[in-house]
């Protein structure tokens, strides 16, 4: 992707229809901001439809995950042919939190080759649980991308997006989060690892975001010299004004 990439992640929130409504009127004051970016919103699935159509002028449509099921029929999971229906053109796999719920490097895999398969674009979410003042954690953050890379192809791989989401960061404050410096430290150890796997031309294809307590307060100095393509949004996504501020840091030059 040529332009910064922004993800909003909404998880499990609002709370209700009419709130996302608000979000998305919100969001709608700031689009010539959202124009300038790649900007994808990732809503809870009941609220596809409404945000396909709401904000289809100034975002794209992702979703939160996918189902790894066969053609057939499957009580509550929802085929990835539905996705594309409304409009869907990326897929966060992999997330912190799916992980925390089980979700093996293996199935990530598995899930990227299906998205791949159907057109969508895989955003893979990877990062170490803690940090340690030794480096392991990145030989640990290694063999995650490795696993959950395993069997895509240099081909394939030119397509995907990649965030760095630090696990031990997420949910703290801005002052709290990962300092800039330690920021572009990984960016470039997560090169290296894309480097040793598909060498350096696939390598320099794949977009490096960053997740991790994302916040109008500390998005410009993430986006400054971290070697940073963008950002996937959590809590902060919620609200229009804080989004549109992030979105102002990587338009910036």
């Amino acid at each position: 992707m040529a332009k910064m990439i922004l993800v909003a992640n909404w998880k499990n929130h609002p709370a209700s229809l009419a709130e996302a409504k608000d979000v998305l009127k919100n969001y709608a004051k700031a689009k010539e901001r959202f124009k300038k970016l790649a900007f994808f919103i990732a809503p809870p699935l009941p609220y596809l439809a409404e945000v396909s159509e709401r904000a289809g002028g100034f975002s794209h449509l992702a979703v939160q995950d996918i189902a790894l099921v066969p053609k057939g029929n499957y009580t509550g999971e929802v085929p990835l042919e539905i996705l594309k229906s409304f409009g869907a053109r990326l897929a966060i796999l992999g997330h912190s939190e799916r992980r925390a719920l089980g979700e093996t490097s293996a199935q990530v895999s598995e899930k990227i080759r299906a998205a791949l398969r159907a057109g969508i674009t895989p955003l893979v979410s990877v990062g170490e649980i803690e940090r340690d003042k030794d480096g392991e954690h990145f030989e640990i953050l290694r063999k995650e991308i490795k696993a959950s890379l395993l069997g895509v192809s240099r081909q394939s791989a030119a397509k995907i997006v990649l965030a760095y989401e630090p696990v031990w960061v997420i949910g703290k404050s801005a002052k709290d989060a990962l300092p800039p410096g330690d920021l572009a430290q990984s960016v470039i150890f997560i090169k290296k690892v894309l480097t040793d796997i598909y060498g350096r031309r696939v390598a320099d294809k794949i977009p490096i975001i960053y997740g991790g307590s994302v916040e109008s307060a500390n998005a410009g100095a993430l986006a400054k010299e971290t070697g940073v393509k963008g950002f996937l949004v959590g809590h902060a996504s919620l609200k229009a004004k804080s989004m549109e501020e992030i979105a102002k840091s990587l338009t910036q030059k």
